[in-house]
């Protein structure tokens, strides 16, 4: 199975950092997701239960919030009646 990684980090404001959160959502919306900087891109396709993680922590004068959300796509997962148990 391969592998496609994504990565940006950089400094950027509140104001931008919102706008970035609603462009999300909205892709949350449309089931789509595409992320791309530099060349590279990767496209997200989010739908059904999604695991939900925020965390928050302040330390001094240090403080991070981390948001994780993950999920498998439907074609990786086997339909209900090969997951089932069978007795004979």
């Amino acid at each position: 199975m391969s592998e496609e990684k994504f990565v940006f980090d950089s400094l950027q404001d509140t104001d931008t950092i919102k706008d970035f959160l609603v462009s999300l959502t909205d892709g949350f919306e449309r089931e789509s997701i595409t992320l791309s900087t530099n060349g590279d891109t990767i496209e997200l396709n989010p739908n059904g239960l999604l695991s939900f993680t925020v965390k928050a922590k302040r330390k001094g004068a240090e403080n991070k919030l981390s948001i994780k959300i993950s999920w498998k796509d439907a074609a990786g997962e086997k339909p209900a009646e090969e997951a089932s148990l069978k007795v004979s």
